[in-house]
């Protein structure tokens, strides 16, 4: 590691000081209503006397700009955003080895060029923007959500769509990075952000095709969840307190729901300090049933088994955590940040159902059945995980405005939790058949170190180079037990280590109407499995390595004031988790072994795509983007049949296994627009139309020790709906009504049926606004619509055929209170889980 830093660190400083000569233009702009910093805005000189253009660039994530290698003369600046009013520095004088001129902040008002005079416009922030290389979305739009988490939020964006599990998926695809703040998290969107409170979120962005500057984790790109930031100094404190009603429908569960919480959070800001602390405890429980049916044929013993089900199947979840940060900036050149986060989360998912398992004999051309066997099952599987970690960030600017930043992050994970499976006597529970028992103890520890530095060493555009450490150590004890005897063959003792190192170079800049972005990352990745079952005396290792090139480049032209036409190429890849490698088998349901893979491989990804956008009058605007992406090495969850030791098929049971299926290919079409039919009422609309194909082959390796290959081909049109209608009924007070639509969608095995949810939420605001009453109603029924419920089916031909209907809540309705003891605005940045959450 060494050895990749100390020659960095040295380079960089290299270029600081070869750059120091020459004056510099330099400034930050920013929205001018919320003060937040507007990334690839264009800053452009010119002449006085000419009026032509002279330099140009486009600003970073922070809003920075450098303009150098002037000579001297009499100039002008303006600086412009798609959607914004321009603003100009009308005079600006540069002499030849003059200090650095720095403008300060630049602030860009809503709004078109046009402004009559005596005439007072006030507009409002668009609920899309769109940038060169990401679509961003302001939460304030999504009202529905207060109260929720940022789950909440996301699912309501035009390019997502959720399914009944609370999978969400971009584009249709489930594989995305999130960032928190712009910094890496790692760990499945929908447990992350399930823990972060929607009320402080500032605004989405989706970047679809990421720059080499960032992480190539994620297939459907990343999303990037931007915190509320205050602008002035001051205290600033919130509560929010949560409470739900009982559920509407009892679905036959043993123990009622229940939906609560709190969090509060307290930020003191100077001109040097920004101290934030927080705490939060969330109950969130949800109701269900799962109804299936399972048919297999087993042809050497030349029968059939029908195994149709019924019962309970809820969820209890108990998040709570607590967090602090400091932020230290003693002057202009430098910045120190360092946060704590420790928390713990339980979830349990209980599935008590009733099995009836019918066989009978297809070869005598009838169906009679030759038995029938009820039985319950009792299934009560527990996660549970504990987080600790701690952060500390430096960066430095230099004079002539060049930057280096370096962060480091520590992460403690310990996940655990077991499942119980017993199968009992129907309707005399007190019957005992069978009883199953597995249990784990997961410790992970996690290790990331970046370094990054950026310059203007040309006229055309700002140069970025980083590198980037990522350490590993996942390990993990399994033990299954049947009927109080441990079995060897099904406990195993894991441990995945990987070590990936990682460098960039980013090439951003502007000319007259044209953004463009370049660069590459070389990543370096290390990954060593090793296994070891109860059974056996030897460990197995399986490595997987590899050295390669992740380019991206984007371009963007503006055809006029308010359209913009767009393309992109970014190369991606989804690493795997301990979770999908482990070959251990759990009894997920009474019919299913739930395992993964030992010699998975990640995913590769490229995506292209083009893409236009057009502001309209009266805040309406709309926009489209066509797009492909080719995975290789796709990982699939599917099923085979099941076989005891001896090569017999149980004729009872499926595995579910995790495995590279072959290759994938997306291709689609996003729409969008904001449709404003009066000052009070604005609607948001997205879609998504894409054909997804799948094909390729499974090789799995049976308990027999048979290896089998069943070939894997899939292909099919899928579309998904978001639309969301706000009116604003009178001051301070809204209703918002939301509809999540997608249709069927194909899998490598099955299909999963469509799945939508219509919610309502009132709104009103107290107390100068500093009370925010929310009322919502979520998966709106009634008993009528079959909402928020899902069927899962898979099938293949000769061998098995399974469908599971899972039925989720409906009808709940849960109010949120918040309070804010001042006006001013939450500057609280916390850090979050950085690995273990991919495993939870």
């Amino acid at each position: 590691m060494k050895t990749f830093i100390v020659p960095f660190i040295c380079l960089s400083f290299f270029f600081a000081s070869t750059q120091s000569a020459s004056a510099q233009l330099t400034g930050i702009v920013v929205d001018a209503q919320d003060q937040y910093p507007l990334e690839y805005a264009s800053v452009a000189i010119y002449g006085q006397a000419s009026k032509k253009l002279i330099a140009g660039v486009v600003t970073d994530k922070e809003g920075f700009f450098s303009i150098s290698n002037l000579k001297s003369g009499n100039y002008y600046l303006e600086a412009s955003f798609l959607g914004y009013q321009k603003y100009s520095v009308p005079s600006i004088v540069i002499v030849r080895n003059g200090n650095p001129q720095d403008f300060g902040v630049l602030p860009l008002q809503l709004g078109g060029e046009s402004q009559l005079s005596e005439v007072t416009i006030t507009a409002e922030r668009p609920a899309v923007s769109h940038k060169i290389d990401r679509q961003v979305f302001d939460a304030k739009a999504y009202q529905s959500t207060v109260g929720g988490n940022a789950m909440d939020v996301v699912k309501n964006l035009p390019s997502v769509s959720m399914d009944g599990s609370g999978t969400l998926r971009v584009r249709g695809s489930q594989g995305f990075a999130v960032l928190i703040n712009g910094k890496p998290t790692q760990g499945t969107a929908s447990t992350i952000l399930a823990q972060l409170p929607a009320n402080a979120l500032e605004r989405v962005e989706l970047i679809t095709a990421p720059s080499a500057k960032y992480d190539p984790e994620g297939k459907g790109g990343i999303l990037n969840i931007i915190t509320k930031k205050g602008a002035i100094n001051g205290t600033f404190a919130q509560v929010n307190v949560r409470g739900g009603m009982p559920s509407i429908e009892s679905y036959d569960t043993k123990v009622a729901s229940q939906r609560y919480g709190i969090d509060a959070t307290v930020n003191k800001r100077t001109a040097q300090w920004n101290l934030s602390a927080g705490v939060s405890y969330q109950r969130n429980d949800k109701a269900g049933r799962r109804e299936g049916d399972l048919f297999i044929i087993n042809a050497p013993e030349n029968k059939t088994t029908f195994l149709p089900s019924d019962g309970e199947r809820s969820f209890d979840e108990v998040t709570y955590n607590g967090r602090f940060t400091a932020a230290y900036t003693p002057n202009k050149a430098n910045a120190f940040s360092m946060g704590f986060f420790a928390g713990k989360r339980s979830k349990e998912r209980l599935a008590d159902i009733v099995y009836y398992d019918n066989h009978a004999v297809p070869i005598t051309g009838s169906a009679e059945r030759q038995y029938t066997f009820a039985y319950y099952n009792h299934n009560l599987r527990i996660r549970k995980g504990d987080f600790a970690l701690g952060s500390f960030d430096y960066a430095h600017t230099f004079n002539n405005t060049s930057k280096i930043t370096t962060a480091i992050l520590y992460e403690y994970t310990f996940l655990g939790g077991p499942t119980e499976n017993d199968n009992l006597g129907f309707p005399n529970n007190a019957i005992v058949y069978q009883k199953e028992f597995n249990t784990n103890d997961n410790p992970l520890y996690g290790t990331r170190f970046t370094i990054d530095y950026q310059w203007k060493p040309f006229s055309f555009g700002l140069l970025e180079t980083g590198y980037q450490y990522r350490d590993l150590d996942h390990t993990g004890t399994f033990i299954y037990e049947r009927d109080g005897v441990q079995v060897p063959e099904f406990s195993s003792a894991v441990r995945l280590k990987r070590k990936i190192h990682s460098g960039y170079v980013q090439l951003t800049g502007a000319k007259k109407k044209w953004n463009y972005a370049a660069g590459v990352r070389l990543e370096s990745m290390n990954r060593d499995y090793t296994e070891a079952l109860k059974s056996e005396t030897v460990e197995n290792i399986y490595y997987y390595d590899f050295l390669k090139l992740f380019p991206s480049a984007s371009l963007q032209y503006q055809l006029s004031e308010n359209t913009n036409i767009k393309t992109a190429y970014s190369k991606r890849v989804v690493r795997t988790t301990t979770l999908k490698m482990n070959s251990f088998a759990e009894r997920e349901h009474s019919e299913v072994f739930e395992q993964g893979d030992n010699t998975l491989r990640p995913e590769f990804i490229d995506l292209i795509e083009l893409g236009v956008t057009k502001n309209l009058k009266g805040g309406n605007a709309i926009y489209a983007t066509a797009y492909f992406r080719h995975v290789k090495n796709a990982i699939n969850r599917v099923n085979t049949l099941a076989y005891e030791s001896n090569g017999a098929i149980i004729d009872t049971i499926l595995n579910r296994v995790y495995s590279n299926v072959g290759r994938s290919n997306t291709v689609g079409i996003e729409l969008g627009a904001t449709v404003k039919p009066s000052k009070n009422w604005t609607h948001i609309i997205g879609m998504n139309l894409y054909n997804y194909g799948i094909e390729g082959t499974l090789n799995f390796k049976h308990r027999d020790g048979v290896a089998r290959t069943y070939a894997i081909a899939s292909n099919a049109t899928v579309y998904s709906i978001n639309l969301n209608t706000t009116v604003d009924l009178w001051e301070n007070a809204s209703l918002q009504g939301t509809f999540n639509y997608v249709s069927a969608a194909n899998t490598a095995m099955g299909e999963d049926s469509r799945f939508y949810s219509p919610n309502l939420t009132f709104r009103k605001k107290f107390m100068d606004d500093r009370l925010t009453a929310t009322l919502q109603w979520q998966n709106i029924d009634m008993g009528l619509l079959k909402s928020n419920e899902q069927r899962i089916s898979t099938a293949r031909a000769q061998q098995f055929f399974t469908t599971t209907n899972y039925v989720y809540e409906v009808d709940v309705v849960s109010l949120n209170l918040s309070y804010n003891f001042n006006a001013r605005k939450n500057a609280s940045k916390f850090i979050d889980s950085e690995f273990g959450k991919k495993e939870f």
